[in-house]
């Protein structure tokens, strides 16, 4: 699916779409970093692809940094969980095994 195709701009919006682009990786640059002060690379890595299906899920292109945030945190609740699978795996992986 082609975002910029698929823009409609927002009826309380007139930025232009090189505003849209601007607000897109600031919020992506800041959540990637973010994520790997937190979880390292590689996780910021998934989470940044997170990010990424979460934005073209989306019927049209965000028009204010309300509606990137949401973004942001749809794809922070996708690295929640992805954490938390992974602690709980490691957990059960490292318990004393009762014979």
């Amino acid at each position: 699916m082609n975002l910029i195709a698929h823009y409609q701009p927002s009826k309380n919006s007139n930025r232009p779409c090189p505003d849209l682009m601007t607000m897109a990786e600031r919020e992506l640059s800041a959540f990637f970093n973010a994520v790997t002060q937190s979880f390292g690379s590689e996780e910021a890595e998934l989470s940044a692809g997170d990010w990424l299906q979460e934005l073209t899920e989306i019927d049209a292109l965000p028009a204010s940094v309300r509606e990137w945030r949401l973004i942001t945190a749809k794809a922070s609740n996708r690295l929640a969980s992805r954490v938390r699978a992974s602690s709980l795996a490691l957990s059960l992986s490292t318990e004393p095994q009762i014979a």
